[in-house]
């Protein structure tokens, strides 16, 4: 519902910037992209896949 999307967005709003953000919502249209994004080699590609963890962990802590 609402509550939890709002819950969900007030932690992405800290953890991811807004291009992270850009970036994680099109995993729901692509999600291969998600799994090349996981598998990258790129080093930038793997720090966002660590703070896109992290939000997700924090995200099922505090918003479940």
């Amino acid at each position: 519902g609402r509550s939890l999307c709002g819950c969900i967005q007030k932690i992405a709003d800290v953890k991811l910037s807004s291009t992270d953000q850009r970036l994680a919502a099109k995993f729901f249209r692509d999600p291969h992209l998600a799994q090349e994004t996981r598998q990258s080699n790129s080093a930038a590609k793997e720090r966002f896949w660590k703070r896109y963890r992290d939000f997700g962990e924090t995200a099922e802590q505090n918003c479940s």
